[in-house]
């Protein structure tokens, strides 16, 4: 369980760092944006998927 907190930490370190430094996050071709007189809409589908492949290759490798 330590180590596994650990790792979690890092990560969320590492990804602290990443927006940090510029990389941009939540800004992906495939990301819908509307925008109207008085409305605006985002809809991060890209943003979204990546982030659902990332985090089931992550909890699978935990799984183990």
């Amino acid at each position: 369980m330590g180590k596994t907190l650990v790792l979690i930490g890092l990560g969320i370190t590492a990804l602290g760092l990443l927006v940090m430094w510029g990389v941009p996050f939540g800004r992906l071709p495939g990301d819908f944006v509307v925008r109207r007189n008085n409305f605006s809409f985002y809809f991060p589908l890209a943003t979204s998927i990546i982030l659902s492949i990332l985090l089931t290759l992550i909890l699978a490798f935990f799984r183990r």
